[in-house]
């Protein structure tokens, strides 16, 4: 059984295997991070935040200093969509950001059905009323 985990990923309960959700390829093992089986891509900070002021007149322009910020962007190595984005200290390691209880997964989902999209709970399903003053 399949179960969603986020946006992008699953989990297959039967072979301990993260997932992409947009293609199903395999990522690797559930008990490890799946950032391990993701293309990284490490972006220039100043890429995706431009210099506002000019460099040669000031030291502070609000880009984010490269020798001491990275950006590292994750993506399904098969299809290509994008899985996470972090923003690190330069020599940082991946931050490892979901972990779970497999056993205790299997268990909750031992007796119920595999969705194949997120549900959602009543109060989201339920027409909201509007009040007026």
């Amino acid at each position: 059984m399949k179960v969603i985990m986020t946006e992008t990923l699953l989990i297959d309960l039967d072979t301990e295997k993260w997932h992409c959700r947009r293609c199903d390829k395999k990522i690797g093992s559930a008990r490890k991070s799946y950032k391990e089986g993701m293309l990284v891509y490490e972006r220039d900070p100043q890429d995706i935040h431009p210099t506002q002021l000019d460099p040669e007149k000031y030291e502070f322009t609000f880009a984010p200093d490269p020798k001491w910020i990275r950006i590292l962007e994750y993506y399904c190595p098969k299809c290509g969509v994008m899985v996470e984005t972090e923003y690190l200290p330069k020599g940082h390691p991946p931050a490892h950001d979901l972990e779970f209880d497999i056993d205790a997964l299997r268990e909750q989902w031992k007796d119920r059905e595999e969705l194949t999209e997120p549900a959602y709970g009543p109060d989201l399903q339920m027409e909201r009323k509007v009040h007026r003053h």
